[in-house]
């Protein structure tokens, strides 16, 4: 796994957090299509399951027997929707618990089919290991079971979305389907949709209101692999250039004013490491392009080897914006950059702006100690709209051992916030193959306002 990724997935997870809320306002979070298994009919019995929960413990439908009322919820890691639903559905199982009724969440996503421009506010995927991820920072206190490999259950239950509800009666029959409540945004909640049918059910009546639709995330089906393919195979179908930069040119990069967030990295076709973590920055500009965020890469070799620079980013279908030294003194352009750079390569640099307006240097990290330091420093920054670039800060990590260090500033240096790691939730990603298994380490809440 590589370390700088996962930084950098996570700083791009939070920043634009508010742009979320906006994003489920304008309905860039689609809701479910039609194309999947049909959805369970009220008055159908419990389909039955066994599936292994996050606890390494087997889950069945005759585990609840004993339960007056059953609500199995079909959610998931990766999408924002089912996210901003988390607290309200802890909620729901504290306060229904005690009166007969049990709660069972199960994940039908397929990681493999979930593209990559669909993990652009998340920093896990649907794997298993990542369900004990969020399950643990989420403190879920409800059974959490993975169906994503098969999907037997959930075809037969048919969930649109993520969160999608479905409610058993002491009889197991569907007396509701449906969503949580009618606003993804808590604040604007004016109906309790599940509460009020857990109500009526308990009170051995019939929901008023039996069906409602479910806003979120479509099921990600094991057919939709083929889409995530699909969609890998355009993206690597574009050209790949490469542009000379001039000192000027690398001057104005350092000053980002892109009005993104901003990722360079400076690497060369003679360098082990940086062509190994290539495929990866590539994964993630795939992941948050569509965002505000930047990925920038910068050759140091010399202009007269611009064949073989092509060459290194064809192989790595490198997209992205592509800059390659334009003159032979190498370290004039470097300081032009950044003149506290020590010219070892890869050196890579994360420009922000107003309210994370720092750059931050991240080099490779000997330790999972250093990790943490690295992560704490930069994980919880927020981001305005609009913002003018300013301050400048470096977290090095040593070479060799040790806790990553704060650089001295050579430009005036903003207020800033430290986190610390909540621990044990390190955990390999789930997402397999070139598009990146390397999601791994703490999940940060999302910004309030965006998430409760």
């Amino acid at each position: 796994m590589n370390s700088k990724i996962e930084i950098v997935s996570r700083f791009i997870f939070r920043v634009c957090a508010t742009s979320l809320a906006a994003a489920l306002l304008a309905g860039a979070v689609p809701p479910a299509d039609d194309t999947g298994p049909p959805t369970l009919a009220l008055g159908s019995a419990a389909p039955d399951f066994c599936l292994p929960g996050i606890d390494g413990q087997t889950h069945c439908l005759k585990d609840y027997a004993s339960a007056k009322v059953l609500a199995v919820i079909f959610t998931c890691n990766h999408c924002p929707t089912a996210q901003l639903y988390e607290t309200r559905i802890k909620k729901l199982v504290a306060d229904y618990q005690d009166r007969g009724v049990a709660f069972v969440a199960i994940n039908p996503n397929s990681p493999d089919a979930v593209r990559l421009d669909e993990l652009g506010y998340t920093d896990v995927s649907d794997s298993f290991d990542e369900m004990k991820i969020r399950a643990a920072y989420r403190h879920f206190n409800f059974p959490y079971l993975y169906d994503g490999e098969t999907q037997a259950v959930s075809r037969v239950y048919g969930p649109t979305a993520t969160p999608h509800l479905f409610i058993f009666d002491s009889d197991r029959k569907l007396r509701y389907d449906g969503r949580v409540d009618n606003n993804p945004r808590e604040a604007y909640v004016t109906r309790q949709d599940a509460r009020l049918a857990l109500d009526e059910i308990l009170a051995s009546k019939p929901a008023e209101v039996a069906h409602t639709p479910a806003i979120g995330c479509s099921t990600k089906w094991i057919y939709k692999e083929k889409t995530r393919e699909a969609a890998i195979a355009k993206i690597e179908s574009q050209p790949v250039t490469v542009k000379a930069a001039s000192a000027a040119d690398l001057k104005a990069l350092g000053a980002n004013p892109s009005g993104k967030v901003l990722l360079v990295d400076f690497w060369a076709t003679w360098c082990g490491p940086c062509l190994e973590e290539m495929p990866e920055l590539e994964t993630m500009h795939r992941m948050y392009g569509h965002r505000r965020f930047d990925l920038v890469t910068v050759s140091v070799n010399y202009p007269d080897e611009k064949p073989g620079v092509q060459q290194a980013l064809e192989r790595q279908h490198a997209t992205t914006t592509n800059l390659l030294f334009g003159s032979t003194n190498i370290y004039d352009l470097m300081a032009a950059f950044d003149p506290s750079w020590n010219a070892a390569v890869p050196y890579t640099v994360l420009l922000g702006f107003v309210l994370c307006p720092d750059v931050i240097l991240i080099r490779p990290i000997a330790s999972a100690e250093d990790q943490h330091a690295l992560s704490d420093g930069i994980v919880d920054r927020g981001m305005r709209q609009t913002a003018r670039p300013e301050g400048r800060r470096a977290l090095q990590a040593p070479r060799t051992g040790g806790r990553a260090r704060a650089a001295p500033d050579h430009r005036r240096q903003p207020a800033r916030r430290r986190l610390h790691r909540p621990p044990g939730l390190l955990a390999p990603g789930g997402v397999p193959g070139r598009e990146a298994s390397w999601r791994r380490g703490k999940i940060r809440r999302l910004h309030r306002g965006a998430a409760s």
